[in-house]
């Protein structure tokens, strides 16, 4: 359906009252009158053309069958008018509590005079009135507001797929874990089984993204199983060099030399950088991997490739002990 029926309404037709005698005949011509009172006030764009209309509706159906073509003409359009409404609300007015109210009417008035056409474009409407709603809410930092407004999208388009996206988002920033994953694996599910390959990448990384700074952070405060957990999770959603990493240095203080050296290598072969300083955190917990085995000579060769930025000194350190040439 088009944002606003246009044709419709402008090809809407006077209605001429027939020289009939008799109550009936005469209660069918007040029918039309109030119909074309409608009408008038519609083209002059007056809010009063939806109450005329539906006050032309009443009346038919107080006089029965002998109205049912004025009343026909008369459902044909208030559908339309609560949209129009609606719509200008949001668009024009820039008022989302009044659009999402208005849209709500409109939708209970579609469902009333059956128009599925009604229906489906006072459902976008709500969805992009939500979504807005949602915008506002992340701008003030306010997430779980958010997260209430996109529910909303979801109770009217369960297979919204943005609106999963940013739920997962909001909780992403509320560091909630559980309703994190939930999220973001519900999304991830539903772009599989849609065949949508090409969207998978971004919501894989920032899944992948949160478990590794989440290891990260416990490798630093020397939580090593904590750490291996919560990088094992990360590498669910795909093994990056950064996690490569990350499972390197825990498993180098686990003294699990084996799996440190090939986390490590595998970075190194991973990173797309090719300037020494973004190489050197591979090849100090390669060496340190190496020394770890017992193999100090081929460990002095890696550590030199270390000796760069931040590793520079504790690379430096291992030869010096290690009694490098």
């Amino acid at each position: 359906m088009k944002l606003f029926n246009i044709q419709k309404l402008a090809g809407l037709a006077v209605l001429l009252a027939g020289f009939v005698s008799g109550i009936y005949a005469q209660e069918k011509n007040d029918a039309i009158v109030i119909f074309n009172q409608g009408v008038e006030l519609m083209k002059a764009n007056d809010p009063k053309a939806i109450e005329t209309f539906e006050k032309c509706i009443a009346l038919c159906d107080q006089i029965g069958d002998s109205a049912a073509d004025v009343k026909a003409k008369a459902v044909s359009v208030v559908p339309d008018l609560y949209y129009k409404k609606a719509f200008n609300l949001l668009k024009t007015d820039k008022n989302i509590p009044a659009a999402i109210a208005a849209s709500k009417v409109t939708l209970r008035m579609a469902e009333k005079y059956n128009d599925p056409n009604v229906i489906a474009s006072a459902e976008q409407l709500l969805v992009q009135a939500y979504t807005n709603m949602a915008s506002d809410y992340i701008n003030a930092k306010d997430n779980m507001k958010a997260i209430l407004e996109f529910d909303s999208v979801l109770m009217i388009n369960p297979e919204h797929l943005p609106s999963i996206y940013n739920k997962a988002l909001m909780y992403r920033g509320m560091s909630n874990t559980e309703k994190f994953t939930e999220t973001i694996d519900l999304y991830i599910g539903k772009l599989k089984a849609a065949g949508d390959e090409s969207k998978l990448e971004q919501p894989n990384k920032v899944a992948r993204d949160y478990f590794r700074v989440a290891g990260g952070k416990a490798n630093q405060a020397n939580k090593l199983s904590e750490a291996v957990e919560l990088l094992t999770k990360a590498s669910q959603y795909g093994l990056d060099n950064n996690l490569c990493y990350q499972f390197a240095s825990v498993y180098n203080k686990q003294k699990k030399f084996d799996l440190a050296a090939e986390y490590a290598q595998k970075g190194l072969d991973m990173e797309k950088s090719t300037t020494p300083e973004d190489k050197a955190k591979y090849y100090y917990e390669l060496g340190t991997a190496q020394a770890g085995k017992g193999d100090n000579a081929t460990a002095c060769e890696t550590l030199k490739n270390a000796m760069y930025g931040p590793f520079l000194q504790a690379a430096k350190a291992q030869r010096t002990n290690m009694k490098c040439q």
